[in-house]
């Protein structure tokens, strides 16, 4: 199993670059081989279905490898988004970075970060 990729995303994910750019972080990562990735949610503000899309094949596409694409800390909003779509029962939420990165059973190597504008 490869190193974990710790993602900080940042703002609001929603319609227009932040979804894209998202999507495009994600396929980037996998692209390269990293397909344990933990999204830091702790500063997203807002999900819509434009930003849920970009998870969705962000997810599936590490799935596919063998890999998985987990949140660290969403915030309430976007935990109820995740909840009311029942995406919470494919995608593992974490408030805890500990538990978070040992349920990969793998250190982490890298931090990245992302900003939605």
């Amino acid at each position: 199993m490869g190193a974990i990729r710790v993602v900080k995303v940042k703002g609001r994910i929603v319609l227009g670059e932040a979804s894209v750019a998202l999507n495009e972080k994600l396929q980037a990562l996998i692209g390269e081989g990293h397909i344990q990735i933990l999204l830091d949610c702790s500063e997203t503000e807002a999900i819509d279905s434009q930003g849920i899309s970009a998870l969705v094949r962000g997810v599936i596409t590490a799935s596919k490898r063998g890999g998985r694409v987990k949140m660290l800390r969403p915030s309430r909003r976007v935990r109820h988004v995740l909840e009311i779509t029942r995406l919470s029962t494919f995608i593992e939420m974490f408030d805890d970075e500990g538990a978070a990165l040992s349920s990969f059973t793998s250190p982490p190597q890298a931090q990245v970060s992302f900003s939605a504008g």
